[in-house]
């Protein structure tokens, strides 16, 4: 098996650069998740149990604004703000470190990063060693689910106090410590997270750098294959466990307790598959995640390496040629 790639920054550079770039995900996230906070509640009222029958999308965006049209907005507290800057920082900074530790320890390459993307598929890179291929599938896939599990670790219980608004959330009977520290519905939170991390920091810059026409390859590109991407796959798998950590919610709210599979077998038995996925709650779904989520492979791998150099700066070093 060849040796990693050690070439690139130092390790102190490299921190440094991973810090930068996960501050300004988590401002960008916050950002638009604010701004888009009408169209989050009602796409979380459209994956639970509230709506249900014919005119779905209608009754959904009267539960939004019931109370007013800046209703959806008076959901978010100080808590919410710092979780979503914090959601989205610590999705950038796990997937960052767990990629990089899990490649040195392996022997591996680290995931296409800015750059990189534009830049031809080299012939080595379409026929790696079975060893290489099955250690970097191994952290290609470990790498996101820690990081989406980790996410859920900062954001779940903020996502659970903006479903049911603060004084609701304060009545839930929550026994597990666990639950009451990180959020109700955990597991579903997490493995959306996980799928939405996929989708972003792997599959999106892998699939592009790989198949992408190379005559074709631009920012310009880059943004909306990365949306195409967040639109047409990771969120018809994540509407499943949106809709998922929705009804689970509704379960606790009602029933004062939590079980995945009476969940489940209740929404088929009520609403068959439509109980997790319909055309409207994917298009709710991709409304609330789209803006924020959608375009974070652009700005991760175009924005955000445009300001490096502030980085390399104030560290009186110079950035690498290709390598991370």
């Amino acid at each position: 098996m060849p040796a990693a790639d050690t070439s690139g920054p130092s390790d102190f550079t490299q921190g440094a650069l991973t810090a930068y770039r996960s501050v300004g995900l988590g401002i960008w996230g916050a950002l638009l998740r604010y701004v888009g906070m009408p169209l989050e509640k009602f796409a979380l009222f459209m994956n639970s149990s509230q709506v249900s029958g014919s005119g779905q999308m209608t009754q959904a965006l009267r539960l939004v604004f019931k109370d007013g049209w800046l209703a959806p907005f008076r959901v978010v507290g100080p808590a919410s703000l710092t979780a979503w800057f914090f959601q989205y920082s610590a999705m950038g900074l796990v997937f960052e470190s767990v990629d990089s530790t899990l490649s040195k320890a392996l022997g591996v390459k680290r995931m296409v990063y800015g750059p990189q993307l534009m830049e031809p598929p080299k012939p080595d890179d379409a026929r790696p060693s079975a060893r290489d291929a099955s250690l970097s599938a191994a952290k290609t896939v470990a790498a996101p689910i820690i990081s989406g599990s980790i996410e859920s670790m900062i954001a779940n219980r903020a996502e659970v106090q903006r479903y049911f608004g603060m004084a609701k959330f304060g009545e839930l009977n929550v026994p597990s410590a666990f639950n009451r520290m990180f959020g109700t519905a955990f597991a579903a939170n997490a493995a959306r997270n996980a799928v939405m991390s996929s989708t972003s920091f792997v599959i999106t810059p892998l699939l592009y750098k790989t198949l992408y026409p190379q005559e074709k390859k631009d920012k310009t590109s880059l943004f909306w294959f990365g949306l195409g991407m967040n639109i047409f796959f990771g969120n018809v798998v994540a509407i499943n466990l949106q809709a998922l950590w929705g009804r689970s919610l509704d379960q606790l709210a009602k029933e004062g307790a939590l079980n995945y599979s009476k969940v489940v077998r209740d929404g088929l038995r009520a609403e068959g598959i439509a109980a997790f996925i319909t055309p409207s709650k994917w298009f709710s779904r991709v409304l609330m995640n789209a803006p924020a989520q959608g375009t974070l492979p652009w700005f991760y791998n175009d924005m955000l390496p445009q300001g490096e150099w502030i980085v390399y700066q104030a560290l009186g070093t110079h950035p690498s040629a290709t390598s991370r």
